[in-house]
């Protein structure tokens, strides 16, 4: 396989050639031959999400399909001057409504070591009108993103299309400096606890997890990326135990019976850590239960548990 950095942009002209279909198989297997590696699969999609596009007119031509350059450009900073041009004018603010699709390639014995591309699938659809008459948006900021405005159905301007989002190996995104890094410290420890635990034997972290980045600037003006792990079943998970009811072998019978839907052992664990904190109560409840009679998870699971008692984190 040729370096991964060198296929960035054979991958972007790939994923626009590729014709959307109902599912992504085409999408993987022109990956796979890409990156020459068939162990590339696809893993998770997340849609239900949009950016804002451009404006077009009332026959659905573009004008613009940048819609905050355009406003600026055309109005100089004065909204009151964009809505005395524009106000009879028919136009259509629209946005690019998306699907992210996400794919994963092992690439060592470790569960951070794996490359994930993510690709989006958009298309650009009707918002709203540029203008309404009887609405009056006091800066450029609130014509822009406005609080309250008519939404249209979100008729279709172009047919979807795939778009290469990034492609990141993992293990790399981890060796960047991280002692006042909590997001990266959190993400290693997590890491870690996949390896040692009974998880780690049953299946390869990339197959039932992705990573979800985010931009953002440190203090020192440097681009970082923020990364949270999402389960495979994210949506469809079931609902952890609840440790404040449950005990003994009602308990046991919860976590292995969580584990078997979600399909690898220890899962309630991790689950429980990519969750709000207040679903720890089952864990706190499982650790009672070990000091006592019961005796239901396996030594190497325990040893994880222990650890998280002793100095408890989340993701």
């Amino acid at each position: 396989m040729m370096p991964l950095l060198e296929k960035h942009e054979h991958l972007s002209d790939l994923c626009h050639r590729v014709k959307v279909m109902n599912d992504t198989s085409k999408l993987e297997e022109a990956l796979q031959s890409a990156l020459e590696d068939d162990d590339l699969k696809s893993v998770m999609t997340r849609g239900g999400w949009h950016r804002w596009g451009g404006v077009v007119d009332g026959e659905y031509a573009p004008v613009a399909s940048n819609l905050r350059q355009w406003a600026e450009d055309v109005s100089g900073g004065d909204v009151d001057e964009l809505i005395y041009s524009y106000r009879d004018r028919g136009y259509f603010v629209t946005h690019l409504a998306g699907k992210s699709h996400y794919f994963t390639l092992p690439t060592g014995d470790r569960p951070e070591q794996f490359v994930q591309i993510e690709v989006e699938e958009l298309q650009e659809v009707i918002a709203r009108p540029l203008i309404d008459h009887d609405w009056f948006p006091e800066s450029l900021e609130e014509f822009l993103d406005p609080l309250d405005y008519p939404q249209l159905e979100p008729e279709p301007v172009t047919p979807p299309y795939y778009r290469f989002r990034r492609m990141i190996e993992m293990d790399k995104l981890l060796d960047a400096p991280a002692e006042s890094d909590r997001n990266l410290n959190n993400l290693r420890r997590f890491f870690n606890d996949w390896q040692h635990s009974s998880a780690g034997d049953a299946d390869q972290f990339c197959r039932q997890w992705v990573l979800l980045l985010r931009e953002y600037q440190d203090s020192y003006g440097e681009t970082r990326l923020n990364a949270r792990p999402m389960a495979k079943l994210h949506g469809a998970l079931p609902e952890l135990p609840d440790g404040a009811l449950l005990s003994g072998a009602a308990l046991a019978n919860a976590i292995h019976g969580y584990d078997r839907e979600v399909g690898y052992p220890f899962a309630w664990f991790f689950n429980m850590l990519s969750r709000k904190s207040s679903n720890y109560s089952v864990a706190e409840a499982v650790l009672k239960d070990q000091m006592g009679a019961y005796d239901y998870l396996p030594v190497r699971d325990l040893k994880v548990l222990r650890g998280w008692e002793e100095r408890p984190y989340g993701v």
